[in-house]
């Protein structure tokens, strides 16, 4: 299954297009970030995993491989865990 969420990214004041596709692979269990993302952004594996089990359902099993498009610009800052978690919740079939 294949998830895709809309989001905006920031170059200072000029917002652009960002969107964040997800897919469920099988495998050992793990996120993996593409897209050009930053440290922050890459962190954002902790985070949302620790915020979903903590709502009460269980992480899936399997790889899930998150893309952040367009792949030709930095994703900087912590703003893309929501657009994240919402992503994989569809994944997961919780959120339509």
């Amino acid at each position: 299954m294949v998830s895709s969420v809309k989001t905006i990214g920031l170059n200072g004041i000029d917002g652009y297009l960002i969107n964040v596709e997800s897919t469920l692979l099988p495998g050992l269990s793990g996120i993996d970030i593409v897209g050009l993302p930053d440290i922050s952004v890459k962190e954002a594996k902790e985070r949302v995993t620790s915020a979903i089990k903590n709502i009460g359902h269980q992480f899936p099993y399997g790889k899930i491989i998150l893309n952040l498009s367009p792949a030709n610009t930095k994703k900087e800052g912590a703003n893309f865990d929501l657009p994240i978690s919402i992503s994989i919740l569809v994944l997961m079939d919780i959120i339509k």
